[in-house]
C-alpha cells in the first residue's frame, strides 16, 4: 500500500507517493532488532540512499543501526512498530526531502564535505539553499555523500545506445543484416492458428465513439502529466489563465471548486490566493472580500502559506489603486481577517518585517504604517481574550463582559 510523500497532504490524486514502511522485529532480548524490510523501495521514493533515512531513525532513537547493502537489510536495534517509525520518517522527509519553497519532494543533495556543507535544489521550483547541519544525521551525510549521477547516466547512455541499435535494425540500416530473418522475432500472439476476425475492427457508429473517447482520455492524461512537468513560472501561468478566463466567461460565481482543483492539478494552491487578488480585487475590495470570501477561504482556510501569499497580492492591490485603498488599510485588513482569510500569527509575522517583494520598499512601509493601528487592536484584544480566560477560570461567577471597538476611517 503507498502513501503520500508528505502526508501532510491529503489529496489522494497527489503524485508522489511511496510505499508504506514494513517493519519486522527479530530476536530477543539483548539481541532484538527490527529489520525495515522494504527501506530499498522507500528511500528510491524519496530518492536518497536508503542509509540516510535508517541512520536518522538510529539518531532520533539513539540507537544504533546496521546497514547490508548486499543482502538490501537495514537493521535499527530495538524493538519498533512500523507506526512509529513511519511517523520518524515524517519528519526526515521534512528534514531532508521537502523543498522548503513548494513543499515537493524533488529535491537533490550536494555535499561538500571540505567546507562542510549540504546544499538542496529543487527540480520543481528551481529553489536553492543549505541544511541546518545541527543535526547529526548530517555529520552521516558529509561523511557518506550521495553516489554520483556518473555510473547512472552512464548506463542510460548504453541504453539510450542499444534502442538506437534496435531502431537501425528495425529500419534496414547500419549492419547490412537487416534483411536476415533471423534478426526479427515474432510477435507472440501470433501463429498460423489465427482467425482473421481477431483483426477485424468495428466500424459502427458507437465503436468509433468510443475508440475517440479513449484517444481524448489519453490525450488528456498525457497533457495533465506535462503540465506538472512544466517550471513554477509556466505552471502559474496556466493557472491564471484558467481563472482569467472563468471570469471572463462570467462564470467564475460559482467556479471555486474548479478554480481549486486546477491550482492543486498544477501544484500551485499556495499561490492561488494571490493570482485571484490580481485578477478579482480593485478598489472596490471591500464588496469583492464578501463576494468572493468561499473562493479564497478554499485556498487560505489552515494554510499559512496561502495567507501569505493573500498578504502579498493585497499588497499589490493597493499598489494599483494606492489613492482609494492606501487610508483604508487597517479596515480592508480586518475584513480579511472577520471573513477568516488571515489568522492572527500571520498578520503579526507580516507586521514585523517590511518587504520589498510584491512593493516597493517605501510603499510596503507606508502600507505597514496603515496596517499599525489595526495590528495594535488586534494584539490587545488577543491579550484581553486570553486575560478574561484566566479570570473565568478563577471565578466561575457572573463576569460582566466589555466588547471593545475598533473604529477606522471608512
Amino acid at each position: 500500500m503507498s502513501v503520500n510523500v508528505n502526508r501532510s497532504v491529503s489529496d489522494q490524486f497527489y503524485r508522489y507517493k511511496m510505499p508504506r514502511l514494513i517493519a519486522k522485529v527479530e530476536g530477543k532480548g539483548n539481541g532484538i532488532k527490527t529489520v525495515i524490510v522494504n527501506m530499498v523501495d522507500v528511500a528510491k521514493a524519496l530518492n536518497r540512499p536508503p542509509t540516510y533515512p535508517t541512520k536518522f531513525f538510529g539518531c532520533e532513537l539513539g540507537a544504533q543501526t546496521q546497514f547490508d547493502t548486499k543482502n538490501d537489510r537495514y537493521i535499527v536495534n530495538g524493538s519498533h512498530e512500523a507506526n512509529k517509525l513511519q511517523d520518524m520518517l515524517d519528519g526526515f522527509i521534512r528534514k531532508f526531502v521537502l523543498c522548503t519553497e513548494c513543499d515537493n519532494p524533488e529535491t537533490e543533495l550536494h555535499v561538500n564535505p571540505k567546507k562542510q556543507t549540504i546544499g538542496t535544489s529543487c527540480k520543481a521550483c528551481g529553489n536553492r539553499g543549505m541544511l541546518d547541519t545541527r543535526h547529526k544525521l548530517c555529520t552521516f551525510i558529509l561523511k557518506n555523500p550521495p553516489e554520483s549521477n556518473d555510473s547512472g547516466s552512464a548506463s542510460a547512455k548504453k541504453e539510450k545506445e542499444k534502442k538506437n541499435r534496435k531502431k537501425d535494425k528495425e529500419n534496414g540500416s547500419g549492419s547490412g543484416e537487416a534483411g536476415n530473418q533471423k534478426n526479427f522475432d515474432a510477435p507472440e500472439a501470433v501463429d498460423g492458428d489465427d482467425d482473421d476476425e481477431d483483426w477485424a475492427e468495428e466500424t459502427t457508429e458507437e465503436a468509433q465513439r468510443r475508440r475517440m473517447e479513449e484517444i481524448s482520455d489519453h490525450a488528456k492524461n498525457l497533457t495533465l502529466s506535462e503540465d506538472l512537468e512544466k517550471p513554477l513560472e509556466e505552471r502559474v501561468n496556466l493557472f491564471y489563465n484558467f481563472v482569467k478566463q472563468k471570469k471572463e466567461s462570467g462564470t467564475i460565481d460559482a467556479a471555486d471548486k474548479e478554480i481549486l482543483a486546477e491550482a492543486e492539478r498544477l501544484d500551485v494552491k499556495a499561490m492561488g490566493p494571490l493570482i485571484l487578488s490580481e485578477l478579482l480585487f480593485n478598489e472596490n475590495i471591500r464588496d469583492q472580500i464578501k463576494k468572493y470570501k468561499r473562493h479564497f477561504l478554499r485556498f487560505c482556510h489552515n494554510n499559512k502559506k496561502a495567507q501569505k501569499y493573500l498578504l502579498g497580492g493585497f499588497e499589490c492591490v493597493v499598489k494599483l489603486h494606492q489613492v482609494q485603498l492606501l487610508p483604508r488599510v487597517p479596515i480592508i485588513l480586518k475584513d480579511l481577517y472577520d471573513a477568516d482569510l488571515l489568522e492572527e500569527d500571520v498578520i503579526f509575522a507580516w507586521a514585523e518585517k517590511v518587504s520589498k517583494k510584491y512593493v516597493s520598499k517605501e510603499l510596503a512601509k507606508e502600507i505597514h504604517a496603515k496596517a499599525a493601528p489595526f495590528v495594535k487592536w488586534l494584539k490587545e484584544a488577543e491579550e484581553e481574550s486570553e486575560g478574561s480566560e484566566e479570570e473565568e477560570e478563577e471565578d466561575d461567577e457572573n463576569v460582566e463582559v466589555t466588547a471593545s471597538y475598533l473604529v477606522f476611517p471608512l
